[in-house]
């Protein structure tokens, strides 16, 4: 028997749960992209995600994934043969530096493995090493999606400073963005990059560059820029088509649309402290599970643990065992330990990821706790008991 049916609950950290007024608007017929409702609808898209990112900057809009912003940021700022320091924490940090190898960049990486944040003080001792300037930027993610590890972007930027150095921070807020606190002025970045699929609460399938007038006039440097990637209509297009360089991508901007009335409503600051307050119940049930078994957070300290993802290591099989059970029995599906393989497990088996970004609520993240606890108990993996009352405990004291 399989207790599985009825409305499932993808508790992934992206694609996140979508709220049925996304859906709802995204759900018609295609509009007129040349003139009319969905033209004037974009207008007021742009100042809306610049409140999100808090930011007075630029912002554009891609049809493409994080990966795609990873790209279409780089091709604006970086030139074959111009140097990047990376500073790595994760998987993601990675996976950018590979992006700005494959555009022909140097790139100088800094990896703080997948326990750690960054050390500002290192990058602060890379950007000292380099008193001609040769490194143009430095990379950074502001949360990594598969460690769960939150850096500290004011102190990357502070690092920047003390060192005199021009390069343009770049921040990759993919996975916290509306969902942990992120300041892009007050903090400093020159760049951030997002996504629609986590806490936007979009399908995937739109990317989104924010950009100061620093970078604005690094773009100005450069020789070349590809057409489809070149921010510089997109930011500030002639015609309606020039946002997107291209076709418009009608029904996800209408989700957009709805989602982006969504924030409003709720208000920002409320959304960064119901995200802390449900990622806070969650590590208190991982804790009380782990102090009489395997399980273990992967981020040590809560000041640098994300609010919009969390990485469990539970050991190999049962990683796998218990996102097999939770998902055929239950209908809760968990996110897999990408990025986080170990000598004895080399595919990450023995970790597991809760997704709690964007449209969730107390009652969803007990229940996957819930059924959590109840997978633990059915497959006989060792855990202390009381996790699920005492993530109760954290919501009841909200």
């Amino acid at each position: 028997m399989s207790l599985a049916h009825g409305r499932p609950y993808l508790a992934i950290p992206g694609p996140s749960v979508m709220p049925d007024a996304v859906l709802r608007a995204m759900h018609r017929a295609a509009p007129n992209i040349y003139e009319g409702a969905l033209v004037d609808m974009v207008r007021g898209i742009i100042p809306d995600l610049r409140h999100v990112a808090r930011t007075d900057g630029h912002a554009c809009i891609y049809i493409a994934n994080g990966h795609g912003a990873w790209e279409a940021a780089l091709s604006n700022v970086v030139a074959e043969g111009d140097k990047v320091l990376v500073a790595a924490t994760g998987r993601f940090g990675h996976g950018w530096a590979d992006m700005a190898t494959g555009l022909g960049a140097e790139v100088e990486l800094i990896d703080f493995g997948r326990k750690s944040p960054i050390n500002a003080e290192q990058v602060f001792e890379a950007l000292r090493a380099d008193p001609g300037h040769a490194i143009r930027a430095v990379l950074m993610s502001h949360v990594d999606t598969a460690s769960a590890v939150r850096n500290d972007v004011a102190a990357v930027r502070r690092a920047l400073d003390d060192a005199g150095h021009p390069a343009l921070l770049m921040v990759d807020c993919i996975a916290s963005l509306a969902c942990d606190e992120f300041r892009m002025d007050d903090w400093g970045a020159d760049i951030m990059v997002a996504g629609s699929q986590k806490g936007l609460m979009v399908p995937p399938g739109l990317s989104f560059v924010f950009f100061n007038d620093r970078a604005a006039a690094r773009r100005e440097t450069m020789k070349r820029v590809s057409r489809y990637w070149d921010w510089k209509p997109r930011a500030d297009p002639e015609f309606f088509y020039q946002y997107f360089g291209g076709t418009a991508p009608a029904h996800h901007l209408y989700g957009l649309r709805a989602a982006l009335d969504m924030i409003r409503e709720e208000g920002l600051e409320a959304i960064w402290s119901r995200h802390a307050t449900l990622a806070r119940a969650i590590w208190a049930a991982v804790e009380v599970w782990g102090a009489d078994g395997p399980m273990s957070l992967n981020i040590a300290d809560a000041a640098n643990r994300s609010h919009a993802v969390t990485a469990v290591r539970i050991g190999a099989p049962y990683g796998a065992r218990l996102r097999e059970w939770t998902d055929t029995k239950a209908g809760v599906t968990l996110g897999l330990g990408i990025g986080m393989s170990e000598p004895d497990d080399p595919n990450g088996t023995g970790f597991f990821r809760i997704g709690h970004m964007g449209h969730v609520n107390a009652h969803m993240v007990l229940g996957a706790l819930g059924v959590i606890e109840a997978g633990l108990q059915a497959l006989g993996v060792p855990h202390g008991r009381g996790g699920l009352s005492a993530a109760a405990g954290v919501i009841a004291a909200a």
